[in-house]
């Protein structure tokens, strides 16, 4: 034991660079994996206890176009049991809102007349401000997400545009509201007292509408509950509802992105640095062979010096996993929180657990660091001592490498015919096959990780050009109809086509469409339920609007619809089924014509024409918002400025750049954090892992480069050579790097995206920014090589060839 205790401290006194810098590694595997671990776990319990705690709802009920009595369906649901339903809340609908003389652009707000509280369900949890029954007259309350990302506090004045006037209101509190609290919605529920909400509404066209939340004492059994409503009422739901999926969606698909990214990341990073640890160990072994010989017939067993590693690594893999577990706790708060800031108030902040998740995946590093060492070590038991001591090797090994020492000079072409810088690169690189392959290996992880993340960052940066591909119109400004009232559509449109600048529009509205239950026409696939679909309704061609398709094409006639990809799986259909749509009350039997993805509504979603409607509505407008493409896009602004200013009144038209970046740049901010920092690990981990490897090749051919010191090389002209042998390894695994990020890692987020609508992710290559993310790879390998090389330039030759 005590023999075992002194090469324990032995190694880590000799080599301590190595063993810190494997420590480092362990650490960096245990960071990346605690924290994804840590980041998913609390997001979901995040949502889940806030949801808990406001009584959320599961399904939003939005009653609007009269299809359904607002009270007695209200009565209904309150006759169900195992279900509650929240208070009628009557609601308006606003677009115009001005915080402190700037237009916030891209918000659609609720704004509602609010009931005394306490509610029953969907409970709003107070962020800031005093905590009252009903806002005072000539205040309101907003919701954190609006209020966060808007810059909008306690105390401010906001406008609101309802037509030819606006109204000023005080913000008195700010509030957790779930249903419409999720980051990236473009909704929001402004509450108002009961008295400004008549003041200002009760005077403009329109009527009241209503808004209710279903609670399930258990979610799974809502379909029967509307089942029985179908069966009572003779027809399905006909108006808007909002499921818990698209409720829960944007909480989480954030998170969830990130986590699954860095999951398997850090799962990477962690193989690699076990690799690394059973190099280290078979290299160590190697070298000293014959070392291990004399200790083995002067009575150490091969357990001893398989406990000599193990202590050591065991030593090493506390001393890494420990910080790596507490810089966990600090980065996974940090990303949490910065998704999820709209659950936090000034009275709590966000509570994070997980230490549990944290300690596991500690354990669980330990544990493959343990069985890695022992796996690698336990090479020592097949040390003969006597051929240890004669040899340095296994007899078999010494008589493999006499063969080859006897064969290089038979060879016709030698190395002697070659430059001499890079036959020493070469031959460093020929004589470490297994260093060799650890370093192309990591050069290819981690220009794949670089790749795959400025892939990833850019082309959500730069979504503008793949609108389309996401779901959203591609055309170059929406105008959104605020108030119908002051709104002439025949005078806009004549507008418009005198208006040389435009090239062409289309209007576009949308309606709520119910596919109801019926029996599958595909054998082997269970009945389907009824559910309700957002529907587009375009007067135009979509194809011009910009929209686009997964497969097949948009509709073009009256009996055609086009549908999201999770409404073709739910409902088993696909190009050339029959799909009956209750559109205000009324069903139409229309042929599928196309498949499309979108992240809006999570592809629940449908395309039509409105010639569908006009079949039977001959009269129907529904012109809340208009697409224009201009001859000259970058007349954009300008058209836009000039609509604002002549319809001021009644629309609000914006560039699609505006609309895009008014979501996705959250989006940008959230991934640049995680992305930047697992691209970080990979080039320190790629420097480390370069310089653990080329250090212990040098050791091993100290010999051979103090020869070449004597035959007149300078140290640096040496340095270069094994320096570009390593950047040429990691210039073709940078190569191959590139075709995995491109290629191969996308697959993964189009797993996880698939639930949220997205079937393939929509990715631009911007290959000038791919091929120099990828060059920083190969710096940093060429880094790490230059710097462990240091040893030759501080050794003399004749030290280098005694060792």
């Amino acid at each position: 034991m005590n023999a075992v205790w002194t090469l324990f401290l032995s190694n880590l006194r000799t080599k301590k660079i190595q063993n810190g810098l494997t420590t480092v590694l362990i650490l960096l595997s245990t960071l990346l994996l605690s924290t994804a671990m840590t980041v998913i776990s609390n997001t979901q319990n995040l949502f889940t206890d806030m949801h808990t705690k406001a009584n959320g709802s599961h399904q939003i009920l939005m009653l609007g176009n009269g299809l359904h009595d607002p009270i007695v369906f209200k009565q209904w649901w309150d006759e169900q049991q195992g279900v509650t339903a929240s208070e009628l809340i009557p609601y308006r609908n606003l677009s115009g809102i001005t915080h402190q003389g700037k237009e916030i652009n891209n918000i659609y707000m609720f704004m509602m007349d609010t009931a005394e509280l306490p509610f029953t369900v969907d409970k709003l949890i107070w962020a800031q401000g005093d905590e009252r029954s009903t806002p005072e007259v000539g205040t309101i309350w907003i919701p954190t997400s609006f209020s966060y990302s808007n810059g909008i506090e306690v105390g401010d004045k906001v406008s609101f545009k309802t037509g030819k006037s606006t109204f000023e209101l005080k913000v008195a509190a700010v509030v957790v509201d779930m249903p419409f609290g999720a980051p990236f919605t473009r909704n929001a529920r402004i509450w108002m007292n009961t008295q400004d909400y008549k003041d200002q509404f009760q005077s403009l066209q329109g009527k009241d509408m209503y808004m209710m939340g279903l609670r399930f004492d258990d979610y799974d059994t809502n379909t029967q509950y509307w089942d029985r409503f179908e069966k009572q009422a003779g027809t399905p739901y006909l108006e808007s509802k909002i499921e818990f999926e698209s409720i829960s969606s944007f909480y989480l698909i954030m998170n969830k992105v990130i986590g699954f990214v860095m999951i398997f990341l850090g799962a990477v990073m962690l193989l690699v640095a076990l690799f690394t640890i059973g190099f280290t160990i078979s290299d160590a072994i190697l070298a000293n062979y014959r070392t291990i010989g004399v200790l083995k017939s002067c009575g150490l067993s091969s357990f001893g010096i398989i406990g000599t590693y193990m202590s050591q690594y065991a030593f090493l893999s506390i001393i890494g996993i420990i910080p790596g577990l507490a810089a966990s706790q600090f980065l996974s708060k940090v990303i949490v929180e910065s998704s999820l800031s709209s659950l936090k108030t000034n009275r709590s902040e966000l509570s994070m657990q997980g230490n549990f998740t944290a300690l596991a995946v500690g354990i669980c590093v330990f544990a493959l660091v343990i069985l890695c060492v022992l796996f690698y070590a336990n090479k020592a038991r097949s040390v003969q001592p006597v051929q240890a001591i004669r040899y340095g090797m296994s007899e078999m090994d010494s008589s493999k490498w006499a063969r080859r020492v006897r064969s290089n000079g038979n060879r016709p072409v030698g190395f002697d015919r070659l430059p001499v810088m890079f036959v020493i690169g070469l031959r460093n690189m020929l004589k470490n096959v297994k260093g060799s392959i650890l370093m192309f290996i990591l050069t290819v992880i981690t220009s794949a990780v670089l790749v795959f993340g400025f892939v990833l960052l850019y082309s959500v940066h730069s979504i503008q050009r793949t609108a389309s591909s996401w779901g959203y119109d591609n055309s170059h400004i929406a105008v959104e109809v605020f108030n119908q009232a002051a709104f002439s559509r025949t005078q806009f449109e004549e507008d418009m086509l005198s208006d040389p600048r435009i090239k062409n529009f289309g209007w576009f509205g949308n309606v709520t469409g119910v596919v109801p239950s019926e029996l599958s026409d595909r054998s082997g696939d269970s009945n389907t339920s009824s559910m309700n679909v957002y529907i587009g309704v375009a007067d135009g061609n979509y194809d011009d609007l910009g929209y686009s398709t997964l497969r097949g094409a948009n509709p073009l006639h009256k009996n055609e619809i086009a549908i999201g990809i999770n409404v073709s799986k739910k409902l088993n259909k696909d190009i050339g089924d029959v799909i009956t749509v209750y559109i205000n009350g009324k069903p139409y039997s229309l042929i599928v014509t196309g498949i499309y993805q979108a992240i809006s509504n999570m592809s629940y979603s449908a395309r039509i024409t409105v010639d569908v409607i006009k079949a039977d509505h001959l009269d129907y407008s529904n012109a809340e918002t208009y697409f224009i493409n201009l001859h000259d896009s970058s007349q954009s602004d300008q058209v836009v400025s000039d609509i604002n200013e002549q319809y001021k009144e009644a629309l609000s038209a914006l560039t699609q750049k505006t609309l895009l970046d008014s979501v996705f740049k959250e989006a940008v901010g959230l991934l640049i954090l995680p992305m930047s920092m697992m691209g970080l690990l990979f080039i320190v981990v790629t420097c480390i892992i370069i310089y653990i490897t080329c250090r212990m090749n040098i050791r091993k051919d100290s010999k051979t480069y103090g020869i070449y010191k004597s035959l007149g090389l300078t140290s640096n002209r040496i340095r270069l050579s094994v320096a570009q042998g390593i950047v040429a390894l990691s210039v073709i695994g940078a190569l191959l790097g590139i075709c995995v990020g491109v290629y191969l890692l996308p697959i993964l987020l189009e797993n996880i995206l698939t639930y949220y609508g997205i079937m393939e992710v929509p990715l631009i290559m911007h290959w000038g920014g791919i091929i120099g993310v990828a060059v920083v790879s190969i710096i940093s390998a060429g880094v790490g090589s230059w710097l462990s090389s240091r040893v030759i330039a501080n050794t003399s030759p004749r030290i280098l060839v005694i060792e």
